[in-house]
């Protein structure tokens, strides 16, 4: 019996434990896979009230090319300082997007670069986008071998700035070299089996760099090393040789890079791109072994490469039976004909930055029945949790994401998504905040009608089984649950929530 019973606890441990990494597995992708804002030169602002707000100007390739600190929570005069030191670095190096770090100050920073941002737009000046950006990890890399290797004689405090500037132009490029159990997007991440977390996490990053692709002459190591057949030791000779010899200008000359050999260079080429080279399929998925099959394709065509690449109107009245061979078969073919319509194509969702309410920017400042925007920043089993600007995030709780049943938060939302909530609870004691993406839930009353778990309750209630005894049961059991789910809650639905939660 005692055998029997510690069987049983290490089968649910386990199947704990695979739950919660594959929680953060799917958390960790979503990060990793936000919308990129792309190459625009960025004013990265960690915020701090004793301390100052730290910020660091990268240009649009990520090249850091001024630092400050200032204060401008130490009194009125140090806030006209500040905004007038902030606009000149803004205006001098034509910065786009203000990225302030979500921590501590942050909707009083935000505050500041808003009005940075007018004082430019009133000087005749293209006005920057100031834009919260999840901070996770910064202090992480701030303190790490590799922020040191990048910036040997950068203050500490000042490169969790860069950071957040760097993962608003590109998350994927910036968060990988943070370990991954660092960022802040699993749970009970301490507790679960370290080697299967781990090599999930390692898995997720590795797919999420190839899904992507990486720009040989821009990437770091950190990055490099992510993809697939690249070791460490040669992704600091790929940058070695670049440092050394400028720019690659072909796939082909990668293959002179110390210790990639051919079977490296066969595993790693198609994810490697390299822009503006010799050749234009160097930039885009097309493995260099199907270069002879788009050369092919170019002179059944009559249609030169850099032409054909992105030419709709020739490649969809291709077959890809008719370039089919021993060596090709036809879903390959169908892949080179795809990449070439749609050249390196990005899976990543177009840039998208919520817009937080002014005037909400402490949780005592939330109502009940308001209408927000946020950004959800963790998905759990039992629902999602929405940065709403007000320095503690709010929760979706799974019942309350969609008028039907949802048996994973994921099927609804991810994080990264920028989505609207309802305010259905505010706990200003305990710092809690009860959200609903159903915004036509009202606050204390009805949520939904038949939606959420105990809308199935009660369907599994009327139908019950063959015996008639049973399904009276079942029917007693349902219409139990349909009360606890529907109708009046005299707790509030916040409570209900995380108590479903088992918070």
């Amino acid at each position: 019996a005692v055998s029997s019973a510690v069987d049983a606890r290490v089968k649910l441990k386990e199947r704990a434990d695979a739950s919660a990494v594959d929680v953060f597995a799917k958390n960790l992708r979503d990060l990793l896979l936000a919308a990129p804002a792309g190459q625009r030169a960025t004013l990265g602002m960690d915020p701090g009230y004793r301390n100052g707000v730290k910020c660091a100007v990268v240009d649009a390739t990520g090249k850091v090319v001024d630092t400050i600190i200032v204060y401008p929570h130490s009194g009125a005069a140090k806030w006209g300082q500040a905004r007038s030191q902030l606009a000149g670095l803004v205006a001098e190096h034509g910065v786009e997007l203000l990225a302030v770090g979500n921590g501590t100050a942050s909707r009083e920073t935000e505050k500041l670069a808003r009005e940075i941002a007018d004082l430019i737009a009133e000087g005749g000046g293209k006005r920057p986008t100031p834009v919260i950006v999840s901070e996770a990890g910064a202090s992480v890399y701030s303190a790490s071998e590799v922020a040191s290797r990048e910036f040997p004689d950068m203050d500490v405090s000042l490169r969790g700035a860069v950071s957040i500037a760097r993962r608003l132009q590109d998350p994927l490029a910036e968060l990988v070299k943070i370990d991954p159990k660092s960022i802040g997007v699993g749970q009970y991440q301490h507790d679960v089996n370290q080697t299967w977390l781990t090599n999930s996490l390692d898995s997720v990053v590795e797919d999420a760099v190839n899904s992507v692709g990486v720009d040989v002459n821009s990437a770091s190591v950190e990055l490099l090393e992510r993809v697939a057949g690249i070791t460490k030791t040669v992704a600091e000779n790929i940058v070695t040789h670049r440092h050394d010899n400028g720019a690659f200008r072909s796939r082909k000359e990668l293959l002179t890079v110390p210790r990639l050999g051919p079977r490296a260079f066969e595993q790693s080429a198609g994810f490697l791109r390299i822009h503006d080279g010799e050749d234009p399929l160097d930039a885009s998925a097309v493995h260099p072994e199907a270069y002879n099959l788009v050369r092919s394709i170019t002179e059944d065509t009559g249609v030169a490469v850099s032409q054909l690449i992105g030419n709709s109107a020739v490649l969809t009245k291709l077959r890809p039976a008719d370039y089919a061979n021993e060596t090709f078969g036809v879903p390959t073919v169908r892949d080179v004909l795809a990449e070439l319509d749609k050249p390196g194509r990005d899976p990543r969702p177009s840039f998208k930055t919520a817009s937080l309410a002014e005037g909400v920017e402490k949780v005592s400042d939330v109502r009940p029945g308001m209408v927000l925007e946020g950004t959800v920043t963790n998905v759990a089993a039992f629902g999602a949790f929405v940065d709403i600007g007000v320095h503690q995030d709010g929760l979706v709780h799974v019942s309350a994401m969609a008028d039907r049943f949802v048996k994973d938060p994921h099927e609804v939302v991810h994080s990264g998504q920028v989505v609207k909530v309802k305010v259905m609870d505010v706990d200003v004691d305990r710092q809690r905040i009860g959200l609903s993406l159903r915004l036509n839930d009202e606050p204390g009353g009805e949520q939904g009608s038949g939606s959420g778990r105990a809308g199935r309750r009660e369907e599994a209630g009327e139908r019950g089984t063959r015996d008639g005894r049973s399904r009276k049961r079942g029917g007693q059991r349902g219409k139990r649950g349909g009360q606890r789910g529907g109708g009046s809650h005299p707790v509030g639905a916040m409570a209900a929530a995380l108590k479903q939660a088992g918070l």
